[in-house]
């Protein structure tokens, strides 16, 4: 993916999480840059590209992380968005709550991602041909097709338990479905409390 100037992205996060935010103040924002000199022409550009982007994405539900009941309606978003991250989980399993509640952290920042969750009752065609058997089980697609899995907790974080919103992320972004770092301490505080409150009961992470 084109990377972003540091300066451009920065207002560019900021800006994505007030639905608010009026381009004209953003173009203020980098004006007061006193580094603009001969990038100015080529940050504004890409400032009102992104922005432009970031808005049009909002509109077709990126930013949320929203439930799909039918597994042909996740099909037909994961075959027609360029990036999407999906967990399959099940409403009792703990695990799959905390995962849940990173995945909510991160989707708010991350617009440029269709973020998902579907219970896998609602998709046994899609559990068997992706062969999935641990719960949770998060899935991150490019053009259709799994680039990445991730499986219970395997992978994230340096305990086998236990992970942060930013090392969710971190693994998102090596497998290109999140174009960079945008968590801040507010979104992991907000991860870390909801995840804390699941942690109690049995994680469960298999099912028949």
């Amino acid at each position: 993916m084109a990377e972003l100037d540091p300066k451009v992205a920065a207002i560019v996060d900021r800006a994505t999480k007030d639905d608010d935010s009026d381009e004209d103040a953003l173009i203020a924002s980098l004006e007061d840059d006193d580094e603009l000199d001969a990038f100015r022409e080529q940050r504004l550009q890409q400032l009102h590209a992104e922005f432009n982007k970031a808005r049009q994405l909002r509109a077709s539900d990126h930013g949320t992380y929203s439930e799909i009941k039918e597994e042909k309606a996740l099909m037909d978003i994961t075959t027609s968005t360029k990036l999407c991250v999906v967990h399959f989980f099940k409403p009792d399993f703990n695990r799959c709550s905390i995962m849940d509640s990173h995945l909510e952290s991160l989707a708010p920042a991350h617009y440029e991602a269709r973020l998902l969750r579907i219970n896998v009752d609602n998709c046994p065609f899609l559990v068997t041909k992706l062969g999935i058997k641990v719960l949770p089980c998060v899935l991150a697609f490019i053009d259709g097709i799994v680039v990445d899995r991730i499986i219970g907790f395997e992978g994230l974080g340096r305990s086998p338990d236990n992970f942060t919103t930013r090392e969710l992320e971190a693994r998102l972004i090596r497998a290109d479905v999140l174009q960079r770092t945008k968590v801040g301490e507010e979104e992991e505080r907000r991860a870390t409390r909801k995840s804390r409150a699941a942690e109690d009961e049995d994680s469960g992470d298999d099912w028949d």
